[in-house]
This record gives C-alpha cells, structure tokens and sequence, in this order.
C-alpha cells in the first residue's frame, strides 16, 4: 500500500512538473534574442512535446477535444495543450509565433526542401563515414540551417506518424499560429490560382508572398528541376534514354525542357496571371511525369544491359529527386490546405532522419546490391521452374543426368580423400573436382537441384511487383507451387540415379576385381558422419550457404559481361572474325554471353564447396560440405562395401535421415538468403509478406497434390484465375 502510494505520488509530482516546466519555457520566450537562442529555445520545445510523463487530468480536460480518439499519440494531446495555454496567454502567443516565423525566415530552407533524404554520396564508405560524424557530432543551434533545426527538434522514429496524422483542428490552429497576424485573417495565394482576382497586397515589392514558406518551396522547386535536368542530360543517362540506331534528338528528352517550364511557371506568377500559371503549372507536372518514365527507362536498360553502381546512384537519386519537385509542386499549389502541408512536413521529417541513420543506409545499399543481383539471375532461374507436365518430365531428366554425372564425381572425391594430402590440397583438388562436374552438368543441360533456389528466388522477385493485386498474388502462388514441385523432382531425380549408380559401379568393381573401391572402415566412418543425430544439420545449412554466394558471383559475371559489351568486342575482334569468319565470331560472342554466368558460377561453386571446409577447419571450427546429391552417392558406395546386412544397421537408416535433411536444408537455406535478397531487393519486408504467405497456404491446403504432380495446363490457369 505504501509503495503503491509513493509511486503514486512521483507520478503526480512528475505530471505537474512537466506543466510548470512548460510554464516557465513559455515566460522566457524572446523574438528579439540572438538566433541560437530562439533555435535553442525552440528544441527545448519539443523535448517538452516528446516527453512521455502524462499532463495533468484537469489541465487536460480543459484543453481536450471530444473528438480525439484514444489510440491517438500522446504528442496530440501535448500541442492541444501547448495551444491551449497559449490562446489563454496572448502576449505568450505573439511571442511564440513570431520566433518561429523568424526562424523560417533566417534558415536556409532549402537543406530541407531539396537535399534531405538525397544521397551524396555513391559509395558506402563515404556516406557511412559522414553519417557516423554526424552521429557523434550533432548539429549547434547556432547554424542557420533548416534541416540541422530539424534533425535537433525532431529526433524520435515515431515524429513523422504523429506529424501527419494531426487533426485538423490542431493544423488550423498551428497554422494561425505561425502565420502573420494579418496574413491569417486574408484570403491565401493559391485562391487566387483557382480562378479569384489576385490580391495586390498579397506580395511585397520584391514579389515575395506575405510567408516566405511558399516562396521557398518555389526556391526549392527551382533547384530540383535544374537538379534534375542536369542529371538528365549528362551522358551517363541520355546515352541509356538515345536510341544507338537513331540521330540523337537531344530536344525531345522532357529533362531538356524542364527548366524552361520552371521559368514559365515563375514568369507567370511574377506576372500574377492566374490562368496562365495554371496552364504552365500542368505542363510542368507533365514533364515531371515524362522524367518520372525517363527515369525507369533507364532503370530497364540498365538492367539489361548491365549495372554499374555509380550510374544506378544518380539515376536513383534523380527519381527522388522527381518525386519531391511533385511533392513542392502540390504543397506550393495547395498552401490553403493545412493537411498537405502536414503531411509534406512529416515526409521531410522522415527524409531527414533516413538521411543521418546508419542503419537507413546499409539497408538501402543492400536493396542496391540485391536488385543488381536479382535482375540479372531472374532470367536464367526461370528456366528452372516447371509450371506444366511437359516442363515436370523434363525436370526429372535433366535431373537424372545430373545424377548420374555426380556418381562420378563421387567416386573421384573419395579418391582425392584416400590419397592423404595436406587439407588445403586436397581442397584445392576437391574444388577442381566439383568444378569440373558442375561443368559438365551444364553443358550437357543437366541439372543438380540445389543449384536451383538461389537462381529461381530472382524470378519470384519479378513476380513480386505485381502483388498488389489479386491477379499478380495468384501468379505468384502459382510460381512458388511450381517452384516447390520443381524442387522435389530435381532432389528426386538426382536421389534416384546417384544411389543406385554409385552402389552399381562399386558391385561391379566387386564382381570383376573381387576388391572394393573404399575399405570398409571408411564406408562405416561415412555412414557415421551423415548421422542426422551428429553435426550433419548444420553442416548442411552452411552448404546451403555457399550454394547462395555462387549465384552471387554468378550475377556478379553475367553483370560484368553485359556492363562491358564483351559480347559486341567479341563478334567484332578482327583476330576472331579472321579465324572463325564473321558468323563464327557472332556464333562464338553468344555462346560465351549465353554461359559466362553459369561458367563462372559453376567454377566459384565447385571451388567454395573444396577450398570453404579446409579454411574453416584450419582457423575455426570443424566443417565439412553436406551435399544431398554427393552425400546419396556416398551411401551408395558404402552400401556396395558393407553389403546387404547394412540394411539391418541403425547407422544406414539414421544415414538416410541425415541425408533427407541435406535436401530440406540445402534447398530451403539457399532458396530463403536468394528470397531474403529478392525482397530486399523490392523494398519489401516480412509484413508485406505475410499475405503471400496466407494465399500460398490457402492453395496448399485446397490441393496439396500440387507439391508434388502438376496439374493440366487448361486446369491449373483456370484455377490461378480464380485466386
């Protein structure tokens, strides 16, 4: 009870504080102090505002509106009371209004306006330095600075969510607040735009609007567009924009007129003909519109064409750039509507924050690299999803090549093991064995199915930008049941060769030389390690992981060939043209454009999987690759060893389950990293997400056969149109 009292008390002492505190802030205001002083004053402000103690009940009940809701955030209730004391305290009131209308007049606007939330600069190790200085070194007061008053005042995640959703009560009186006396009680710019008679006194004899917030968004509209256009037209984007077969018709790129509609556009308010600005205000808003295209154009040619991050920076900078000249160009036409405003505020509150955080920047690099990767595998993961029977069989055969290719890679690996080389030899010669396997695989258009996931997951990200919709949600279901049912056939199919052609080739061996290829020591030590009840899970989850970096690296080379036109350098070599003649050369560029990515990834892939396990066991922990398809080849082997009576051991069977977690393991891990990256990739997270997965389980529980045997072409595209 006493304690109950006591904690009872420092609340109620905590909440009156926190309105003496106000009190007090509010008595010291002084329009005519120093600018650092009134910025100074300002922040202290908020800090009150984002104080979390709880205002007094009775203080609250006079300033509280019937109409907040209950869920609304605590920082409402603190401005309603803010307003509250300052209606009831005139000369408090003309004070606050006027530091605030000072302090927009003396800061420079535009570091909020155009430069915050815009990357400066492409590399990470640069922005990342910055942001971490600002970070231990905070912006004075003192600096005439906008976006620096903004990122002292408003420092809180949640700022922007309860900025844009104040009623509209508290904007009408906020708006009051800050605008001139005068200013409040005449009719607003815009109305003149909508058709009124413009008002003479509504501008000074330089033309500036009686609020200098309006003038500074067209000051800012002014730098974006010329931002915008310079980056436009430099030849990293207009040569992406050009047609290479066509003249260069530089004239015709909206970037080219955009400066010219920005001038109109202040030609005409300058001239206070509201028709007419009306009239370049539209044109403006279409070249804004034609940029906004422009600008995926050029997203689409480079990722067809190879993506360089440099470029990739600028063009994405330029599209931010263009949707907030839209955002000004709203807000400068709509200045009567306290809501926009509001919300305009909110989005540069936020912009600012993600300009500083840290954690912003590496999440949005991350989305850079992952697009990058994404677009340029998606096309080939597409050739690994079976979406009708006939694809299904062919699947199951491709797969049962690739099987029957890896028997002998199996065998060779235990010879490489049994010649007792020092560990990172042997994984040297392990690597160049798997290599030269995988090799094989794809030029003879096998398939080994763990390779698939971290190839397919891109083609689901493409997939993903059309979710919003019922139609885009049931092709993407679609895509994951197929890509499911793929996956069982390619582990089947590989599973089911493998096994009984290692155990084949090790009988016959037997039957002709009366020798076995293995002891029967190392057959019983491989059983035992495949133990599902010993380290095999984790071993097989870090496969999965190397089995995602080598569709890393595979995007990395099919990016860098198209990026440097190898192709073209190739069919227009002099020396090849001589050798091969003109159409070998052609012949010979899209062989090697058709396979640079899957060389270089079956290369990197091979060698991870030999060089990874001697690394990791020299300097860290004990590892070895866990792969379902070598591992099915291996119990092969053993069992043509041992014999028959292995089928009565424990060790066989918990051998089986080990390997029955490879599949699941190998499969779901690479395929979860190549999705993680997928989504990144779409700026999507979990939540998104989590919808997609609702429908997908929807359809798996309606027909679970669909995991496993695809259905008719006619059925299974009736049924998706039903999702």
């Amino acid at each position: 009870m006493i304690h109950s009292f006591k904690s009872l008390w420092k609340k109620w002492r905590a909440s009156r504080g926190t309105v003496q505190q106000l009190d007090a802030l509010l008595a010291t205001a002084d329009a005519d102090a120093p600018y650092a002083e009134r910025s100074d004053w300002l922040i202290e402000l908020m800090h009150w505002i984002h104080r979390r103690g709880t205002l007094d009940a009775t203080d609250l009940a006079r300033a509280a509106s019937d109409d907040e809701p209950r869920s609304a955030p605590p920082e409402h209730a603190r401005v309603r009371y803010l307003l509250h004391v300052l209606e009831r305290n005139p000369a408090w009131r003309a004070n606050v209004g006027a530091i605030i209308r000072k302090l927009l007049r003396e800061s420079d606007s535009i570091s909020l306006l155009c430069d915050a939330g815009m990357p400066v600069h492409s590399g990470l190790t640069g922005a990342l330095v910055e942001r971490i200085q600002a970070q231990l070194i905070p912006p004075a007061p003192s600096r005439r600075d906008l976006a620096a008053l903004f990122t002292l005042m408003f420092p809180n995640d949640n700022d922007p969510d309860w900025i844009a959703t104040l009623p509209l009560d508290l904007l009408t009186r906020l708006h009051a607040l800050i605008v001139e006396p005068e200013e409040a009680r005449a009719p607003l710019p815009s109305t003149a735009l909508a058709g009124d008679e413009p008002d003479a006194a509504a501008t000074t004899p330089r033309g500036r609007q009686r609020s200098d917030f309006p003038v500074d968004l067209l000051t800012a509209l002014h730098n974006l567009t010329s931002q915008i256009s310079s980056t436009g037209l430099s030849s990293t984007v207009r040569s992406r924009l050009l047609d290479d077969d066509a003249p260069a018709d530089v004239e015709r790129l909206p970037f080219y007129r955009l400066n010219r509609a920005m001038l109109a556009v202040e030609n005409a308010r300058d001239a206070g003909e509201p028709e007419r600005l009306l009239q370049e205000v539209r044109w403006l808003r279409l070249l804004l519109d034609s940029c906004r295209a422009a600008t995926d154009d050029v997203f689409a040619h480079l990722y067809r064409h190879g993506v360089r991050v440099d470029t990739v920076f600028q063009v994405d900078r330029m599209r931010m750039r263009v949707q907030r000249a839209e955002r000004l160009l709203d807000a400068w036409m709509a200045s009567h509507d306290v809501r926009l405003q509001a919300r305009l505020v909110a989005d540069l509150v936020s912009a600012n924050q993600a300009s500083q955080s840290v954690s912003h920047l590496l999440r949005s690099n991350f989305a850079l690299l992952s697009r990058k990767v994404v677009e340029l595998s998606a096309d080939t993961g597409e050739h690994y999803i079976a979406r009708n029977r006939a694809e299904y069989l062919t699947m199951l055969r491709m797969a049962a090549g690739g099987g029957l290719v890896t028997a002998v890679t199996v065998y060779v690996k235990f010879g490489i093991t049994g010649a007792h080389l020092p560990s990172i030899v042997e994984g040297v010669f392990a690597g160049l064995n798997y290599a030269l396997s995988f090799l094989a695989i794809h030029f003879c258009h096998f398939s080994l199915a763990t390779k698939q996931p971290a190839m397919t997951a891109p083609t689901l990200a493409r997939e993903l930008d059309g979710t919003g919709k019922a139609p885009g949600r049931a092709r993407f279901v679609s895509s994951v049941v197929a890509l499911i049912r793929t996956q069982a056939a390619a582990v089947l199919g590989n599973v089911l060769i493998v096994f009984p052609a290692c155990l084949a080739i090790q009988l016959v061996f037997g039957w002709l030389f009366d020798a076995s290829l293995i002891s029967p020591e190392k057959a019983h030590s491989t059983l035992q390690s495949f133990s599902l009840a010993g380290p095999t899970p984790l071993y097989a989850a870090l496969t999965g992981v190397l089995l995602w970096a080598s569709s890393v690296f595979a995007g990395w080379a099919d990016n860098w060939f198209v990026l440097h036109r190898v192709e073209d350098a190739l069919a227009w070599n002099r020396r090849l043209r001589l050798t091969l003649g003109t159409s070998g050369a052609a012949r010979f560029a899209r062989f090697c454009r058709a396979n640079a990515g899957g060389v270089w990834g079956n290369v990197v892939l091979g060698m991870l999987l030999g060089l990874v396990p001697a690394i990791v066991s020299a300097f860290a922990f004990q590892f070895e690759v866990r792969h379902v398809t070598l591992s099915a080849g291996a119990i092969g082997v053993a069992m043509g060893v041992l014999g028959a009576a292995t089928l009565e051991t424990a060790e066989l069977w918990w051998a089986a389950a080990g390997v029955a977690s490879m599949a699941v393991l190998n499969v779901t891990v690479s395929f979860g990293l190549a999705m993680q990256m997928a989504l990144r990739s779409r700026g999507l997270r979990h939540k998104d997400v989590r919808p997609l997965m609702r429908a997908l389980q929807r359809r798996v529980v309606r027909r679970p056969i669909d995991l496993f045997w695809p259905m008719r072409k006619s059925r299974d595209g009736a049924k998706a149109g039903r999702h």
